[in-house]
C-alpha cells in the first residue's frame, strides 16, 4: 500500500490552514490564468487552476455555513419584550440579528450536512493543489514550458503512452483529462505515486515552484 510522504503534503496542509484563516479574502487568481494552445504547461496548469478556484468557492461556502449553523445552535432564546397597551411599530423592531444567508437552503440537513461538505471540499481542494504542485514539478527546469522528455515522463508516471507526433493541444487535452479522471476518483494515492516516479527521476519542488503554488493558493 502506497504511503503519502509528509514532505509533499506539509505545505499543502499549511496553505489550507492559511486559506481558512484568511477566509479567501485575497484577490482571485483566475483572472490571470490564460490558455496558450502551443504551450502544454500553460494549458495544463490553467486547467488545474480553474478547478482550484471552483474548489475554493465550495470550500468557503461549506466553511461559512458550518460556522453559521454552529452560531445558530449557540443562540439562546431571546427574552420576550414587555409590551404596553399598544404593539411596537414594525419600523422599531431590531432586525440586526437576522442574517441574510442561504445556508438552510444550501444545506437542508443542517450542521451535519455542512460539516460533511466541508470535509469533502477540503479534500477536493487539497487534491487540486497537490496536482498543481505535480504539474509544477514536471517542469524540471522551471522555464514555463514542457519539453518532450518532460511530457513523456509526466505521462508515463500515470502509465500513459507518449506519442511524439501529437500536437501540443492534444498533449494538453490528455493531461487535462487525466487530471479530471484522478480528481473525480479522489485518487490522491494515484497522484502521489506519480509524483514519486518523477522524484525518482530527479525532479524536485523548487523555490519558483513554491512561489507559483503560493500565487494560485492566494
Amino acid at each position: 500500500m502506497f504511503t503519502i510522504q509528509p514532505r509533499w503534503t506539509f505545505h499543502i496542509s499549511a496553505m489550507l490552514a492559511c486559506l481558512w484563516c484568511a477566509g479567501f479574502s485575497t484577490p482571485s487568481y483566475a483572472a490571470r490564468l490564460t490558455v496558450q494552445p502551443d504551450n502544454v504547461f500553460a494549458s495544463f496548469t490553467a486547467h488545474i487552476g480553474q478547478q482550484i478556484q471552483a474548489d475554493k468557492v465550495g470550500f468557503a461556502r461549506a466553511q461559512t455555513c458550518t460556522e453559521w449553523f454552529y452560531r445558530q445552535q449557540q443562540k439562546k432564546p431571546a427574552t420576550p419584550p414587555v409590551l404596553g397597551v399598544s404593539f411596537p411599530s414594525p419600523h422599531a423592531v431590531d432586525h440586526r440579528w437576522i442574517q441574510s444567508s442561504d445556508c438552510p437552503s444550501q444545506y437542508p440537513g443542517g450542521l451535519n450536512e455542512a460539516r460533511e461538505d466541508f470535509s469533502r471540499t477540503q479534500s477536493s481542494l487539497s487534491l487540486s493543489l497537490t496536482f498543481y504542485e505535480f504539474a509544477l514539478v514536471g517542469d524540471e527546469n522551471d522555464d514555463g514550458r514542457y519539453s518532450p522528455r518532460e511530457i513523456q515522463d509526466i505521462l508515463e508516471s500515470f502509465g500513459l503512452s507518449f506519442r511524439p507526433g501529437d500536437a501540443p493541444a492534444t498533449q494538453a487535452a490528455i493531461l487535462n483529462a487525466q487530471f479530471d479522471t484522478v480528481r473525480k476518483a479522489g485518487g490522491l494515492d494515484t497522484l502521489m505515486a506519480s509524483m514519486s516516479v518523477l522524484y525518482d527521476k530527479g525532479y524536485r519542488f523548487t523555490a519558483p515552484d513554491r512561489a507559483a503554488l503560493n500565487r494560485i493558493s492566494g
